[in-house]
């Protein structure tokens, strides 16, 4: 049997579990996106890593939603710490981050609401097929290097480590502090919490 959308919503609610969704000038999806997550929780917020685009126009649509304004664009990685200090300081306990550009799949959220009941204290990522015929030569290449690296250097073997479809539990972030800004981050956070043991 199928789960309503008022079921999903009590779910992120009883897992004190939010989606927080980075965005630099991609208003073309964004709205979209919104629309989506919005089908399973209200729990959202957004961070507007100092976008010169619409977006503005288009948040102001969604007055309900938390939202972050960055005056300028300081990186992927600062929207990400953004929002799970916000995350934090609101109560949650767990954050899924998806991107702004349509690229994942919304509908997959329940898969990670599922991944979570079975492994509360695990970094969860969606891995996408880099198999597919699409996929440029560069971006598969970087795809192999970035998750031999990360195996290198936690002994853990995952299959997409540039995936920004994630679910992270937040009490481990409390009071890290970061290296890098920008894509990187992605990278820097789940190697170092891996060395905590997460």
């Amino acid at each position: 049997m199928q789960s309503s959308p008022e079921s999903y919503n009590q779910r992120f609610i009883d897992a004190k579990c939010c989606v927080i969704i980075p965005t630099y000038n991609n208003c073309t999806t964004l709205e979209g996106v919104i629309n989506g997550v919005l089908s399973y929780t209200k729990n959202i917020l957004v961070v507007n890593d100092g976008s010169t685009d619409l977006t503005d126009s288009i948040l102001e649509r969604f007055t309900f939603l938390n939202h972050i304004k960055q005056a300028k664009n300081k990186g992927k990685g600062c929207a990400l710490q953004s929002g799970f200090e916000r995350a934090i300081a609101l109560g949650y306990t767990h954050a899924i981050t998806i991107d702004s550009d349509g690229q994942h799949f919304v509908d997959d959220i329940p898969k990670f609401l599922d991944a979570l009941k079975e492994h509360p204290a695990s970094v969860i990522i969606g891995a996408r097929n880099m198999e597919q015929a699409s996929v440029p030569g560069k971006s598969s290449f970087g795809h192999k290097f970035s998750n031999f690296w990360f195996w290198f250097e936690t002994g853990i073997k995952a299959p997409d480590t540039q995936s920004g479809f994630r679910l992270y539990p937040l009490v481990p972030l409390k009071g890290m502090r970061w290296y890098t800004t920008k894509y990187e981050f992605e990278i820097e956070i789940i190697v170092r919490l891996a060395w905590k043991g997460v």
